[in-house]
């Protein structure tokens, strides 16, 4: 205890360099906080967002339909499975679907898309582009009815009301086509799907397709994104348990279906511990360029000290505390201006519009929310204090090695 009150009064013997030292690790506390609840709340939204734009959490199909999209490959005993997944706890819905590429013409212009019909009701509980109608509304009851993304209204040159002319081949291997009217037009900020997506009535799909009452995927929706998992191993044991053969499904999570993307954000966190070496390498030399210099002005001090018996592991604590207390000082004032700038970041958002393009390329919204979790506190509070701590070694390593006879004499 005595030596800590020591280390603790050293501390303020040269202010200006100490509080040097306490300001480049609040700044280094600080930024790491922000960077990394800016990294999660990155994260957090893209994968949102890509969730709840279209490919939900966890996608069943037939066996072979996701690689290759065929009209004909059904879902088999889709009643038996969709009354299987409608026993399931702890999920928000799930939606019949039925996908077809195909083309969408106007009278001024053409577009290949790919044509989902949904149930309304049901899509609402999976995904949001009901949410994200930016003119017209929603899907409803009607028949012939088509909702579209702006880029495609733009493409095709449609507004409100405008009819256009679906195209697609059905499972005879026909040409088959059918009007719709467009009554929404959507925006849902990711280009993969606002290039390709449009969405109409599944009756109207399936009347066009010549399917009957078949569908060819149910997507299924779950609150927490990292059980998406465990809810596919869940869907292959009921499966199994009800005597299905798993062999003529195949079921995926949003992990498998976007594989680059999940490899995106793989490196955004392999980076985000780059910057954290990085800014506890800055923070590092800066503590040692500090209390060396201490050292260097103290060698008489010490000198006496060795002289009256203090032992060598006294005094390396005593440097080691001093660096660590001056850590401790900087986290705790970095952690709370980093809270202070954070909260209303957290609250408005950080406003990217002026980059809407290469964020809708990542799927990314214009206004991105920080995030703070655990980890990001648990790392902010302790990696800088023992950054600091480690730092005042090899100052303290430097003071035991003199010798006390000629640091007493030293000028």
């Amino acid at each position: 205890m005595f030596i800590a009150k020591l280390a603790w009064r050293n501390i303020w013997r040269n202010k200006r360099r100490s509080l040097i030292v306490i300001v480049s690790v609040v700044v280094g506390v600080s930024s790491s906080l922000l960077n990394d609840s800016f990294g999660v709340g990155i994260m957090n939204q893209m994968i949102d967002n890509l969730i709840k734009s279209h490919d939900s959490n966890v996608q069943i199909y037939k066996s072979g339909f996701r690689e290759n999209k065929k009209v004909i490959d059904v879902i088999p005993g889709k009643d038996k499975i969709l009354s299987l997944i409608g026993r399931f706890k702890n999920i928000n819905g799930y939606s019949e679907r039925v996908i077809s590429f195909g083309l969408i013409s106007s009278a001024a212009n053409s577009s290949g898309v790919s044509i989902v019909g949904v149930r309304p009701e049901l899509e609402k509980n999976v995904t949001d582009i009901h949410k994200k109608i930016v003119s017209g509304r929603y899907l409803s009851y009607q028949r012939n009815e088509i909702v579209i993304s702006k880029k495609v209204a733009e493409k095709l040159e449609v507004e409100l009301g405008d009819k256009v002319v679906a195209v697609g081949s059905d499972i005879r291997g026909n040409v088959s086509s059918q009007m719709f009217r467009v009554i929404g037009i959507y925006r849902s900020g990711i280009s993969e799907y606002d290039n390709i997506n449009v969405y109409v009535p599944l009756s109207d799909a399936q009347q066009m397709l010549n399917l009957g009452n078949n569908i060819h995927e149910i997507a299924v929706s779950i609150k927490d994104y990292r059980k998406s998992s465990e809810l596919k191993e869940k869907i292959l044991a009921e499966l199994s348990n009800n005597n299905i053969d798993k062999m003529l499904y195949e079921v995926s999570t949003f992990q498998e279906l976007m594989p680059m993307m999940m490899a995106f954000l793989d490196v955004y966190q392999q980076w985000s511990y780059i910057i954290y070496i990085i800014i506890g390498i800055a923070v590092l030399f800066g503590v040692v360029n500090t209390m060396l210099m201490t050292v260097m002005e103290r060698i008489n001090e010490f000198g006496v000290i060795m002289s009256i018996g203090i032992r060598n592991s006294k005094l390396v604590k005593m440097i080691i505390y001093e660096s660590l207390f001056m850590g401790l000082i900087g986290t705790i004032t970095g952690f709370i201006i980093g809270l202070l700038i954070y909260y209303p970041m957290s609250i408005y958002g950080v406003d990217m519009s002026n980059f809407s393009e290469s964020m809708a390329s990542f799927g990314l919204p214009n206004i991105i929310y920080p995030k703070l979790n655990t980890i990001v506190i648990i790392n902010t509070l302790l990696i800088i204090p023992f950054v600091t701590m480690i730092a005042g070694i090899f100052p303290a390593i430097k003071a035991i090695r003199l010798q006390p006879s000629e640091a007493v004499r030293f000028v």
